[in-house]
C-alpha cells in the first residue's frame, strides 16, 4: 500500500516547523508519530513516500497489535517500522509503551480478532489506544477503509462542503488534498455540536458497510460477533444511536437540509434496533438471529430509558402538527415503526403502552396522516389489534386518569381523536367493546371538562374546541385543529352512533294504521302552498305509528338502561367540554330522523310508571344511577330543542320529521310539569353544576316549544296552564317577596292565565306610579306637564314638546290643549280624555305607511319598522320618539289598534338575543311567499349553484337597484349545496334585522324608558299584541253593559237604551259590533282585563240638541228622559262619538229602526270624531 488512513479521534494535531510545513505532525496517544496531510475532519494520510523521505530506509505495513492492560482491545494500526538506526524515533511500537511489536501479530490471530478474512484492500479498524499514563481510555469510532481512491472519492461525494478554516498542507503525489478545512477534535465521550458534518458522514459510512453484497468483512455489524467486541461494539453502537435521537430532538423538518438529516438519523435507529436488514443472518447466519435480537432488544431498551419516544413525540408533532405533513412517506414509516418495536417487542406491557399512548398517540391527528400518507402503517396496527389493547388499558379508571394528567387538556383531545379515528377503521373492534370505549371516552372528557371555563379571567386561555380553557394552552397546535375536529367529528358521525344506539335504533316503534288526530288548523298568516308538501312522510313510512306516551314497566338498574344511560352520559359530556363544536354535536346527533323518537320511547319506558315520577325522583337522589338517568333526559332535550329549532315549519307541522304532534304535546306537557315541579319545590332556587345544567337544559327545550306554538297553534287550548296553581296563592307569594313566585313569574310565567297576568302587569304599574309619586292622593297632588298642540301640526308639536322631557315626567300626568288653525284654543278640559285622543292621533299618523317610517308586510298587513325610513331627518330620533309613545299608551292602560308583525314583536321582547332564536321561524310573519322561495331552496334536489344565486340580496330602492352583501364579499361569493342553509338564515336575518337594525334599536329604547323590559317578559308575541290593541275576542256586550255610565236622561231602562242593547246583540254582525267599538273608543278590541278596566268608562249620552248647543245634564234633561218626553224628534241626525271620552251621543230616537239605521250609517262611515 502506498498510504495509511488514521482515524483523526482523540488525536492532538500541531504544525511541524517551518521547514516541514508541508506536513502534520500527528500524535496519537500511546502511539509513534506520524507524518502526512490532513485530508479530513476525519482522517490523515501518511505518503509512504513523505514518511521514507523523512526516514531513510524505514518500511511501513498494516499489522495488529494487542494492549496488556486490563479493558483494553485489541485493535488494527497503521505500523511504520525504521532501521535500528531508527529505533530511537519509533519508540511508541515498544511493548513497554503499551503496545505489542508488529512481528508478534500473525494473521491468524488476525482473522481471529475480526472474525473473517483479513485483506490488504478493505479493512475494518478500530482504534483502542490508552496512554498509560493516564487513567482515562480512549475509545475510537470503527471506519471502514478502503483503498485510497475509494475512500477519497467516498469522503469528498459525502461531504462536497464543509467548514471552511485553516488550511492543510499538501499531499504528495496520490494523495493531494481535495478539501481544507480545519480539523477538530471529536470524542464519544463528548457531546457532538448540532450541524456537525462528521457524525454526518460517520453514519453514512456506518449505513454504507450494512449495505455492501457478500463483504461479512466490511458488515459494521460483523464486530459484534467477536466475543471480545461484543461489549464494546454494544457500548459505542448506544453511544452513536443516542446522538442521533439527540439530533432528531432538534432538526426541523420543515427544512430541506434537516429533512435529509432526520432520514438519516431514523435509518440508523431503524437499522440497528431490528435485525431484519442484517445481511449477515442470511443464509448460514440464520443460527445467530436469537443472539443478535437479544441485543437489538438491549439496545432498544437503552434508548427507551433515555427518552426515545419524547425524542419521537418532537419528531412527529413538528411534522405533523400543521394542515399538511412535512415528514415524507420514509421519514413517517421509520418513525412510527420504531415507536411500535418496543411496544411489540415488550408484548404489549402496560409499562410500554402508558408511554406510546402520551407520547406517540397524542400527536396531532397521527391517524390521519397514517391513513394518507403511509396507510400500511395502520394495517400494522390492526394486526396487532392495538385498538382493542389501548381500551383495555385505559377504561381503568386510574390508568386513563394518570394518561389524562400526564397530557393535559390540549393532548387529551389529540389522543382522543387518534382513538376515534382508530375506532372508526375497526367497526368491529368498536361493537365489541363498547362499554369500554364510551368509558375511556367519558374519563378523557370529564378530565378536560374540570379545566373548561365560561368566561375568559386571567387563569384562562382561549383554546379553538375547549373554549376557555384554565390550563396552559399549546398554540402550537392551532394549525392542527381542524383536523382534530374533522377525527372528533367521529364521535358523533352516523356509524358510530348507530353502533353505540344499536339496542334503540333496532327496537322498532309500534304503528297503527289509523290516521293521526286531526292538528288543529294554522292560522291563516301561517298556511303556506307546498307542492308535494308529503311526498317525504309518504316515502318515510306508509302507516301512522301510535303515539308515544310514557308507560313504564323498564327497571332503571338493568344493562341495557345502563349501556344506554353511559352513552347518553358521553355525548353530554362532550356537548358541555366542546363547547365551540357543539353545534357540530347537536346536528350529527340528529341527523337520524328516528333516534330521538326512540329515545323518547325508551325514556316512557322506564321506571314503574313511567315520565314525571321517576326523574323527579331522581332530583332528590344522588346517586350515580340517577345522575345518568337525568343525563339522559338532558341529552334528549338539548337535541330535541336544536332539531325543532333548525326545523322549518313544512318540516314540523307537514312532514313532521321525527316527532308527530301529538307526541309535541305529550312532551311539553311532561316538560312543563318537570320545570313546574323544579321551582315550585325549591330546587331551582339552590340549583348550581349539574342541577342547574339539567333546568336549563328542560327549560330551554319547553320554551322553544311554547314559542313556537305561539306562532301556530298545535296544542289545545290552555295546555299550558298549570289548574293545580292558584293566581290568588302566587300572587300571594309575590307580595310576600318569595323565591319560587317570582322564578315561576321569570321561568314559566305561561302556567297563569292571560288575564291575570295581565292584571299583575296593571299592578306593577300601579305601584311604580305610587312610588314616583305620580298618583292623585288626599295630601298631594302629582306633577303636571302641560303642552300645546297645534291640530295642523299634531305630530311635529308633540315631537318637539316631548321628546325632551325626562322619563319621569313621561311617565306622569300629561295634559293637553289644542289650538285650532286659527290660534284660539279649543273648548274642553283635559281629564284623561283629551291626551289619550292626542296619543291616539300620534300614534295612528306615525303608523301610516304613507309617512314610511312603517311599513306593512305582504299579505296580512301588519307594520314594522321602513327599512328606508333614513330618509327622513333625525329618522332615529323619531323612532324613539315613536317607541316612547307606544310605552306611555300601555303604561296607561290605553289600547291602540296598532298591529304589528310578529317578528318586530318577538325584538320588542328581546327574543332574538336567545341561543334558540330562529330568524328563518319568523319570516313567514314578514312575507310568507318569499319564505316559501327560500326554504324551496332547501328542498333543492340538483346543484344549487345553476341558479346563479350569490351570498347577497338585490332590492328596488326608490327606483335603483340597491346589492346588499350578506356577508362581506358576498356578492362574489355563489351558493353552493355546501353553503345554501347559511345562505337562507343569512337572508333571512338580513330582512328582519340587519336591514331595521338601527331602527329597531331605537325603538325599542324609547318604548324601554317607559315599560321596563321584565314587565313584559312574561307575555308571548301574541300577548303583547294584546297588550297593546287589546283582546282579540269577541265583545263581551253584557261586560259593556254592566260598566256603561249613562248622562242626559238615558238610563238602563230607557226604551233607547233597550233598543241599542238588542240591535248590538241581534242585528249586529260581530265585524259590526267591532266597528262600534272602535266608533265610541277609537279601538275595535276590548280591554284585555274586560270594560271594567276601560278608561275614561264607556258613556252614552242623551242628546236633543246640536253638539253646540248640548250643555249636558241639567234637571229638565233628566226629567224629560227619564219620563220619554221628547223635546222634538232627531230627524236625520246620526249618533256622534268622543273617543277621548269614550262617550256615545246617541239622540232620543223614537223608532228602533231609525236608530238601527242611522247607527250603521255612523258606524261604518266614522263619522263623528270630534272633541266634546
Amino acid at each position: 500500500m502506498d498510504q495509511a488512513f488514521i482515524p483523526l479521534l482523540n488525536a492532538r494535531l500541531f504544525q511541524l516547523p517551518e521547514r516541514r510545513k508541508r506536513f502534520t505532525e500527528v500524535v496519537v496517544p500511546g502511539a509513534e508519530k506520524l507524518y502526512g496531510t490532513v485530508i479530513d475532519k476525519n482522517w490523515i494520510v501518511v505518503s509512504r513516500r513523505s514518511f521514507e523521505k523523512e526516514h531513510p530506509g524505514a518500511r511501513w505495513r498494516w499489522s495488529l497489535g494487542r494492549c496488556p492492560g486490563s479493558g483494553i482491545a485489541q485493535g488494527f494500526w497503521a505500523e511504520a517500522t525504521v532501521p535500528a538506526r531508527l529505533r530511537s524515533r519509533a519508540r511508541g511500537l515498544r511493548a513497554d509503551k503499551g503496545l505489542w511489536p508488529a512481528e508478534q501479530a500473525s494473521p491468524s490471530e488476525v482473522r481471529r480478532c475480526l472474525g473473517c478474512e483479513s485483506s490488504a484492500r478493505s479493512l475494518m479498524i478500530t482504534w483502542h489506544f490508552r496512554d498509560t499514563g493516564r487513567s482515562s481510555g480512549f475509545v475510537q469510532v470503527c471506519k471502514h477503509v478502503h483503498r485510497f481512491s475509494d475512500l477519497e472519492s467516498l469522503v469528498h461525494r459525502q461531504s462536497p462542503s464543509g467548514p471552511r478554516g485553516k488550511t492543510c498542507a499538501e499531499g504528495a503525489g496520490a494523495g493531494r488534498c481535495r478539501d481544507s478545512g480545519p480539523c477538530p477534535e471529536f470524542s464519544l465521550s463528548e457531546p457532538a455540536a448540532e450541524g456537525d458534518p462528521r457524525f454526518e458522514k460517520l453514519c453514512r459510512c456506518i449505513l454504507s458497510s450494512m449495505d455492501a453484497e457478500n463483504e461479512p468483512k466490511v458488515w459494521y455489524v460483523s464486530l459484534a460477533l467477536s466475543k471480545d467486541l461484543t461489549l464494546l461494539w454494544i457500548k459505542q453502537i448506544k453511544g452513536i444511536l443516542w446522538y442521533c435521537c439527540e439530533f432528531l430532538e432538534q432538526l426541523k423538518p420543515e427544512i430541506l437540509q434537516d429533512s435529509r438529516l432526520v432520514t438519516l438519523y431514523l435509518t440508523m435507529l431503524v437499522t440497528f434496533t431490528d435485525t431484519s436488514t442484517w445481511k449477515i443472518l442470511r443464509g448460514k447466519g440464520e443460527s445467530l438471529r436469537p443472539a443478535m435480537n437479544h441485543i437489538c432488544a438491549n439496545i432498544m431498551g437503552h434508548l427507551n430509558q433515555h427518552g426515545l419516544y419524547s425524542v419521537l413525540q418532537a419528531l412527529l408533532t413538528r411534522g405533523l402538527a400543521r394542515p399538511r405533513p412535512c415528514l415524507s412517506r420514509g421519514t413517517l414509516t421509520a418513525a412510527f415503526s420504531l415507536a411500535l418495536r418496543p411496544v411489540i417487542a415488550a408484548q404489549f406491557s402496560d409499562n410500554l403502552l402508558r408511554p406510546f399512548l402520551i407520547h406517540i398517540m397524542s400527536v396531532p391527528a397521527l391517524v390521519t396522516h397514517l391513513s394518507v400518507v403511509t396507510p400500511e402503517r395502520l394495517t400494522v396496527l390492526e394486526s396487532h389489534d392495538m385498538l382493542h389493547k389501548f381500551i383495555t388499558f385505559l377504561r381503568d379508571k386510574d390508568r386513563c386518569r394518570d394518561v389524562c394528567e400526564s397530557l393535559e387538556g390540549c393532548h387529551t383531545l389529540c389522543l382522543m381523536g387518534n382513538l376515534l379515528h382508530l375506532g372508526s377503521l375497526s367497526p368491529r373492534v368498536l361493537e365489541e367493546e363498547t362499554d369500554g370505549f364510551v368509558s375511556l371516552l367519558t374519563q378523557m372528557l370529564c378530565y378536560c371538562q374540570k379545566y373548561v371555563s365560561q368566561k375568559k379571567s386571567n387563569l384562562t386561555h382561549w383554546h379553538p374546541v375547549l373554549g376557555w380553557f384554565s390550563q396552559s394552552v399549546d398554540y402550537g397546535l392551532n394549525e392542527s385543529m381542524p383536523l382534530i375536529t374533522k377525527q372528533l367529528q367521529v364521535l358523533w358521525g352516523v356509524p358510530l352512533i348507530r353502533t353505540f344506539f344499536s339496542d334503540i335504533l333496532s327496537k322498532k316503534l309500534l304503528e297503527n294504521q289509523e290516521p293521526a288526530a286531526h292538528v288543529q288548523p294554522a292560522s291563516p298568516q301561517n298556511v303556506l302552498p307546498v307542492k308535494n308538501l308529503l311526498k317525504r312522510a309518504f316515502q318515510k313510512s306508509a302507516s301512522v305509528r301510535n303515539i308515544l306516551k310514557p308507560v313504564g314497566g323498564k327497571r332503571v338498574d338493568s344493562a341495557e338502561v345502563q349501556k344506554v344511560c353511559n352513552i347518553c352520559v358521553l355525548y353530554q359530556t362532550s356537548l358541555t367540554t366542546l363547547t365551540q363544536i357543539r353545534l357540530q354535536i347537536l346536528t350529527g346527533l340528529t341527523y337520524l330522523d328516528d333516534l330521538l323518537p326512540k329515545l323518547w320511547a325508551f325514556i316512557c319506558e322506564l321506571g314503574p310508571h313511567g315520565g314525571l315520577k321517576l326523574f323527579l325522583e331522581c332530583l332528590n337522589n344522588d346517586t350515580e344511577e340517577s345522575k345518568q338517568l337525568l343525563a339522559m333526559l338532558m341529552l334528549f332535550c338539548d337535541c330535541s330543542r336544536h332539531l325543532i329549532t333548525i326545523l322549518d315549519d313544512i318540516e314540523v307541522y307537514e312532514e313532521q320529521i321525527s316527532f308527530k304532534l301529538e307526541e309535541l304535546v305529550t312532551i311539553s306537557s311532561f316538560l312543563n310539569s318537570f320545570v313546574f315541579k323544579m321551582i315550585w319545590d325549591g330546587i331551582v332556587e339552590n340549583a348550581k353544576g349539574e342541577t342547574l345544567e339539567l333546568f336549563q337544559s328542560v327549560h330551554g327545550w319547553l320554551m322553544v316549544l311554547y314559542e313556537r306554538d305561539c306562532r301556530r297553534r298545535f296544542a289545545p287550548e290552555d295546555h299550558w296552564l298549570r289548574k293545580d296553581l292558584k293566581p290568588s296563592v302566587l300572587f300571594q307569594e309575590l307580595d310576600k317577596d318569595r323565591k319560587r313566585a317570582q322564578l315561576i313569574l321569570q321561568y314559566i310565567p305561561h302556567v297563569i292565565p292571560h288575564k291575570n297576568r295581565v292584571l299583575l302587569f296593571r299592578n306593577m304599574v300601579t305601584k311604580e306610579k305610587e312610588r314616583l309619586g305620580l298618583v292623585e292622593t288626599s295630601s298631594a297632588s302629582p306633577h303636571v306637564t302641560h303642552i300645546t298642540i297645534r291640530r295642523s301640526r299634531m305630530l311635529e308639536d308633540g315631537y318637539e314638546q316631548l321628546r325632551q322631557l325626562s322619563q319621569h315626567a313621561m311617565k306622569g300626568v300629561i295634559r293637553v290643549k289644542f289650538v285650532n288653525d286659527l290660534g284660539v284654543d279649543e273648548a274642553g278640559i283635559d281629564q284623561d280624555g283629551v291626551f289619550k285622543e292626542f296619543l291616539e292621533e300620534i300614534i295612528k299618523r306615525v303608523f301610516d305607511p304613507a309617512l314610511n317610517l312603517f311599513k306593512t308586510t305582504s299579505g296580512d298587513e301588519r307594520l314594522y319598522p321602513s327599512p328606508t325610513s333614513y330618509i327622513h331627518e333625525n329618522y332615529l330620533q323619531l323612532f324613539e320618539f315613536v317607541g316612547k309613545m307606544l310605552g306611555k299608551a300601555v303604561y296607561e292602560g290605553i289600547v291602540v289598534d296598532v298591529p304589528f308583525a310578529s317578528f318586530f314583536l318577538s325584538q320588542l321582547l328581546g327574543h332574538h338575543h336567545s341561543i334558540f332564536y330562529s330568524s328563518v321561524d319568523e319570516l313567514p310573519s314578514l312575507d310568507s311567499e318569499f319564505y316559501k322561495n327560500l326554504t324551496s331552496i332547501k328542498r333543492y334536489d340538483g346543484d344549487i349553484a345553476d341558479l346563479g344565486l350569490t351570498l347577497s340580496y338585490d332590492e328596488d330602492v326608490m327606483g335603483q337597484l340597491v346589492c346588499h352583501e350578506l356577508i362581506p364579499g358576498g356578492k362574489t361569493i355563489p351558493v353552493t349545496n355546501e353553503n345554501k342553509i347559511s345562505y337562507i338564515h343569512l337572508m333571512a336575518h338580513f330582512r328582519m334585522h340587519t336591514q331595521i337594525k338601527n331602527q329597531t334599536a331605537a325603538l325599542i329604547s324609547g318604548f324601554r324608558s317607559i315599560i321596563k323590559p321584565e314587565w313584559i317578559r312574561m307575555f308571548s308575541t301574541p300577548e303583547l299584541q294584546r297588550l297593546i290593541s287589546g283582546d282579540n275576542a269577541e265583545i263581551d256586550l253584557e261586560d259593556l253593559k254592566k260598566h256603561t255610565v249613562y248622562y242626559g236622561g238615558f238610563h238602563g231602562s230607557h226604551r233607547v237604551i233597550i233598543w241599542l242593547w238588542d240591535i248590538l246583540a241581534s242585528d249586529f254582525t260581530p265585524n259590526e259590533r267591532a266597528m262600534f267599538l272602535k266608533f265610541v273608543t277609537s279601538c275595535s278590541r276590548p280591554p284585555l282585563l274586560g270594560f271594567a278596566y276601560l278608561k275614561p268608562p264607556f258613556s252614552i249620552r242623551c242628546v236633543e240638541v246640536s253638539d253646540d248647543q248640548d250643555t249636558g245634564d241639567t234637571l229638565g234633561s233628566v226629567l224629560r228622559g227619564f219620563f220619554t218626553i221628547r223635546k222634538r224628534e232627531p230627524g236625520g241626525r246620526l249618533p256622534t262619538s268622543s273617543t277621548c271620552f269614550n262617550l256615545l251621543k246617541l239622540p232620543n230616537y223614537s223608532k228602533k229602526s231609525v236608530l238601527r239605521e242611522k247607527l250603521r250609517y255612523a258606524v261604518s262611515m266614522n263619522t263623528g270624531f270630534e272633541l266634546s
